[in-house]
C-alpha cells in the first residue's frame, strides 16, 4: 500500500505537503477512495508551524480566546497561538490550547480546572482531516455544554466548506485529490464492484486489512 504513495505540496508554500494513497478505505462512517496522510504536518516541528503560520493568516482578524485541538494537532495549535498572539486583533493575547477528553457515550468533555479555558470564551477549532462534519459536530455539542462560541474551524485537509454556516479553512482540500470519493458504507461505489477494503483508517493513522 504505501508503494502507491505520492506526495502533494501546498500550492502557496510548498514547505507543507501530505501524503496521499489511493485504494478502498473504511472509517468509522465512511468509505473513501484516498487515504491522506497528515502524520508528517501534524509530529514535525517545522511543517507544524508552517502550518500554523497559514492557517493564522486566516483568523488574524478572528478574535480568539482558546485553540480547541482535536486529532492529533497540539503541535499546530500551539504555534497557532504564537502566531496570532504575535499578529492581528490578538497581539498580546495569552491564547490557551486544550484538547478534550472522551468519554465512555463517544462525548467530547472537560474537566473541571480546563472548563474556565471555554465558558464565555471565543473558541478556535483545530482538526486534521474533516471529511463528513462528523468529529466537528461532536465539538460544536461539546461547546454548547460549556458555554463556548465557536469562531471558526481550522483544517490540515477538509472536504466540506462549511458546517452550520460557519466556513472550515484548510490548507488542503477534496479539490487537490482528483476523482474524490466520500461516501456512506451502503452507497459505496467500490464495496458495489467487489473491491476489498485495502485498511481501516482514522486519525490515528491505518491498519491494513
Amino acid at each position: 500500500m504505501e508503494s502507491r504513495e505520492k506526495f502533494l505540496k501546498f500550492k502557496k508554500n510548498s514547505r507543507i505537503e501530505i501524503g496521499i494513497i489511493p485504494g478502498h478505505f473504511a472509517t468509522s462512517h465512511s468509505h473513501v477512495n484516498y487515504y491522506v496522510d497528515l502524520t508528517s504536518v501534524k509530529t514535525g516541528m517545522k511543517m507544524a508551524r508552517e502550518t500554523a503560520k497559514e492557517l493564522g493568516s486566516l483568523y488574524s482578524s478572528t478574535q480568539v480566546d482558546t485553540i480547541i485541538c482535536l486529532e492529533g494537532t497540539e503541535i499546530i495549535g500551539a504555534f497557532l497561538a504564537e502566531y496570532l498572539s504575535g499578529a492581528g486583533i490578538n497581539v498580546d493575547q495569552d491564547i490557551s490550547v486544550v484538547t478534550p477528553e472522551t468519554n465512555t457515550n463517544n462525548q467530547l468533555i472537560f474537566r473541571d480546572n480546563v472548563q474556565k479555558n471555554i465558558w464565555g470564551k471565543n473558541v478556535l477549532l483545530v482538526i486534521s482531516s474533516a471529511s463528513t462534519g462528523k468529529s466537528i459536530n461532536r465539538a460544536i455539542d461539546c461547546l454548547q455544554y460549556y458555554s463556548g462560541t465557536l469562531v471558526g474551524t481550522a483544517a490540515i485537509f477538509s472536504a466540506i466548506n462549511e458546517i452550520h454556516g460557519l466556513e472550515v479553512k484548510s490548507i488542503f482540500t477534496e479539490d487537490d485529490l482528483p476523482e474524490y470519493i466520500n461516501c456512506l458504507p451502503g452507497e459505496c461505489p467500490m464495496c458495489k464492484n467487489g473491491r476489498k477494503v485495502d485498511a481501516l483508517i482514522n486519525s490515528f493513522g491505518y491498519s491494513k486489512l
